[in-house]
């Protein structure tokens, strides 16, 4: 199971939200682009990262540090947040970063995630977010009453590379990850997911990992807090 450091950006900096609300952000570093070479040097595989002020404005915001990044490290990069259109997407791929996260589009224009999963096999992932088992748009703010399971599902043809699913209300609160939800998700469909919300120990990811069905995990405020050793958790993974 890949375990993937988390750098979510508001303003330039790297912060972590509360169940994603943005007046609820913790501030945990302004130098993105060294807080992904630290994750690099610890051993990650993969950086994931987030455009908050995207999220919310349904365009890049955070464009610089997201370059600073792409420029600064050599392991592959994934970014979610104001992705919409396919400008963009082909924008962030042709300055290097290995792999876009669709999340509003892909209830809201679900063709667009087809398209370009077609145009850019391999670089195209879907983000699920939700309360309740039920999928969030627009940074959160707005919920539907799309269920994730069946918006996974969907994509089973589309040739997306992951699907990330994110508990929101596990988000940020250090509470542990929805194991079963992410492990049942991970089951109905034949998309490698990516777990993501709460993750906030070793067993934590260990847990996840012994299911056999989950690809991978995020981690973002256990990493800053300390909470989770990166170099010893990437350890575990591996065994």
């Amino acid at each position: 199971m890949i375990l993937y450091p988390a750098i979510d950006l508001k303003d330039g900096q790297c912060v972590r939200l509360l169940h994603g609300d943005m007046d609820k952000a913790t501030v945990f570093g302004d130098d993105p682009a060294a807080q992904a070479a630290q994750f690099e040097a610890a051993g990650c595989e993969w950086v994931h990262l987030v455009d908050l002020n995207g999220a919310f404005a349904g365009a890049p915001v955070n464009a610089a540090a997201v370059e600073a990044i792409l420029a600064r490290v050599q392991v592959p990069c994934q970014l979610g947040g104001g992705i919409r259109d396919m400008a963009t997407i082909e924008g962030w791929l042709g300055k290097g970063l290995a792999r876009v996260i669709l999340g509003t589009v892909a209830v809201e224009n679900p063709d667009l995630v087809r398209q370009a999963a077609r145009a850019f096999p391999g670089q195209v992932a879907v983000g699920i977010d939700a309360r309740g088992g039920r999928v969030a748009t627009k940074g959160w703010a707005t919920e539907t009453d799309v269920m994730v399971t069946d918006l996974a599902r969907s994509f089973e043809d589309a040739g997306v590379a992951a699907i990330i699913y994110t508990d929101i209300l596990r988000d940020g609160a250090m509470g542990g990850p929805n194991i079963a939800a992410t492990e049942a998700l991970a089951r109905a469909v034949s998309i490698p997911v990516i777990a993501s919300g709460g993750v906030s120990s070793l067993a934590d990811l260990i847990a996840l990992r012994d299911t056999g069905v989950i690809s991978g995990a995020i981690s973002g405020r256990a990493l800053y807090d300390g909470a989770i050793d990166l170099a010893a958790a990437l350890v575990a993974m591996r065994t």
